[in-house]
């Protein structure tokens, strides 16, 4: 299988997700948008992955190549019906480029948060398994506050209504960010943008001490990273035309 990586940030890549994949035999090809790379002809694709970033859905003029992003994410899930995923901002972008919209939130949502999945997530096929309330790892400032038509939620909490959401057959967007690793705190902590909204969201004392936190919820978040990972790509697998339908 052949993975498009949209990447606006060299530290927010498909971390845990990617150790997933490769280990699968499946093969990512990462664009990193933010520092100019092209977009390649989407036919050649069979999953879209979209990742984090400190940018807004609505900062075009600042980063002129989201245009062209929401361009290809529509083309992908509206007009050709492949599997999309996207994180945190790659959630965000979906809906934005199906016609629903992104705003900030009354305060930031950082560190690890219990999400509940609705009724439509509990049903979905991609989140088999996932416990019905499960620990997740956050760090946003946007959310999705208006839904596409004919998006469902899948997961919610009392911070951000809408912390995964499907369209369609098979594309997901996830405000939560599943694919972290050990290393994710201490490298975001760089980016001037992350460290300022987790000094706010937190407090120094807090924030000091969220790698400590992360790391003693690591495997529990990689368990459920790994369903989600193998559910969706199950699902790709079986739709995806025999060699002799191909024929």
């Amino acid at each position: 299988m052949r993975i498009l990586v949209f990447q606006h940030l060299a530290v927010e890549h498909t971390g845990v997700l990617g150790d997933f994949w490769r280990q699968a035999g499946h093969e990512e090809h990462v664009v990193e948008l933010g520092e100019g790379e092209t977009i390649p002809a989407l036919e050649d694709f069979d999953l879209l992955t979209v990742m984090g970033g400190p940018m807004d859905v609505w900062q075009e003029d600042a980063h002129p190549w989201l245009v062209p992003e929401k361009a290809a994410i529509r083309r992908w899930v509206r007009d050709m019906g492949r599997p999309y995923l996207g994180i945190c901002l790659g959630h965000q972008l979906l809906a934005d480029a199906l016609g629903g919209e992104v705003s900030l939130m009354k305060a930031s949502e950082v560190g690890l948060a219990t999400v509940a999945l609705t009724e439509a997530g509990r049903a979905d096929p991609a989140l088999a398994g996932v416990p019905p309330e499960l620990e997740t790892f956050q760090w946003h400032s946007a959310e999705v506050s208006k839904l596409p038509a004919g998006c469902e939620v899948l997961a919610a909490n009392a911070a951000c209504p809408t912390q995964a959401i499907r369209w369609g057959k098979w594309a997901y967007g996830f405000q939560y960010h599943m694919e972290i690793t050990g290393s994710t705190v201490s490298d975001w902590e760089q980016i001037p943008e992350y460290k300022a909204s987790l000094n706010e969201a937190l407090g120094p004392e807090k924030a000091a001490r969220l790698s400590t936190d992360v790391e003693a919820q690591l495997r529990g978040l990689h368990r459920t990273a790994r369903l989600l990972s193998d559910n969706l790509l199950s699902l790709i697998a079986s739709a995806r035309p025999t060699a002799s339908e191909k024929a």
